[in-house]
Parts: structure tokens; sequence; C-alpha cells
């Protein structure tokens, strides 16, 4: 299972363009008792990512949350992050878990039923399904999926006991439909910095989920 149901995407990017470094949107994530978090840079060189990381990591320890580095099994396994979080054209799963060790936390992006059933054949600790709504986040290249996705995913992630992450376009008032369309935990990246104050709003996504 996963330590929360709020999985909290740190995109540097997306900070960026609010006028917040990675690590100090990730801090505030975690004072707001965000305990499952990810770490996302793709465009920043290993070097760099990887001192992000070990920072995060070190200040994520003391609060028990669970830090997954999207995509860079190897600065993972660096920094001593907890996991690893694939897509489809990253490096495939089995070869993930070879690098991170058979403990770690590996989790596989999909867009399609028929995706998500060769998921559950791979070793990974957990599904990711989207984009549930639109988003201008990140290009994805696929179309919203829709909350009737998520149940069957869920469903379909159930034959092996693995929970589901939704994301994609998932704010505040639309969390709790898509957990009670199916999914274990909601990603969200742009609304934890819609309000200027991602400590507060993670306050408040943690209230609604546990309604």
């Amino acid at each position: 299972m996963l330590p929360s149901a709020l999985y909290a995407i740190c995109d540097a990017d997306v900070c960026a363009r609010a006028g917040w470094t990675l690590t100090d949107f990730a801090f505030a994530c975690l004072d707001g008792g965000a305990r499952l978090l990810q770490i996302r840079a793709k465009e920043a060189s290993g070097g760099w990512l990887l001192d992000q990381t070990i920072a995060i990591v070190q200040r994520a320890e003391p609060c028990g949350a669970l830090v997954i580095v999207n995509d860079r099994a190897d600065i993972a396994r660096a920094a001593q992050a907890g996991g690893v979080h694939v897509g489809q054209e990253d490096l495939d799963p089995r070869s993930v878990r070879s690098i991170v060790g058979d403990t770690a936390v590996i989790g596989l992006s999909t867009h399609t039923l028929e995706q998500s059933r060769s998921a559950v054949t791979e070793p990974v600790s957990y599904i990711a399904i989207g984009p549930i709504f639109g988003t201008s986040t990140k290009a994805t290249g696929h179309q919203p999926i829709g909350l009737d996705a998520v149940g069957r995913t869920s469903a379909i992630a159930a034959s092996k006991h693995l929970p589901v992450v939704a994301i994609g376009g998932i704010t505040l008032d639309r969390t709790r439909s898509v957990i009670d369309a199916g999914a274990q935990s909601v990603a969200v990246i742009s609304d934890l910095l819609a309000t200027g104050d991602p400590r507060a709003r993670v306050k408040e996504f943690l209230k609604v989920l546990q309604q």
C-alpha cells in the first residue's frame, strides 16, 4: 500500500514557472503533511537532480515520507530514495528493479486498459492511470480517459493487490470523485501551487481525502 492518498508531484519546471525552487516546494509539501512525493526534472542534469533529491530525501526521512524519483533509477539508488516511477517509454520495470532492489517502490504509468493489464505482470508496486482530466501541465499525447477508466483499472490492479494512482488535471474539487471511482491515491501537480501556498493547499487536500 502507498503511505498517503495524496501523491504530490514535485516537477522542477512547474515549480520554476510558479516561482518556486524544487526543494522549497517539496519542503512546503512535507510541512503541510504530504507523505508521498515524486521528484520530476526531465531536463535537469544528473548531478543537479542528485543534489536536489538527496536534500529532499534527508528532509523527508524524519517525517516517514516516501520519496520517489521519476525515470532515474540511478538517481534514486544514489540518493537512497524510496522508489522510482517510470513511463511506457522509460526503462522497463524489471530493469529498474535490478537497479534499485527488491524493497524499492516502483510505479508504472498507463494510459489504456491494455497497458494496465500488461502492468500487473510486471514487478511494480502501483499502477498510475491517466490523464483522467484535461491537463496543461505535461504534454502526454493522450486524451483524457475519465473516471470510468479509474474504476476499470482498479479492477485490473486488484487481481495483484496493487494500488492505483490517478493523475491528470486533478484539482481539489475533483479529488473526492477520483477516490470514489476507485483510486487509492491522487497525483497532483499544478493545483498544489494554485494558491501560492503549497503547505496550506496540501492540508486542504488531506482534509478532503480523509472524509
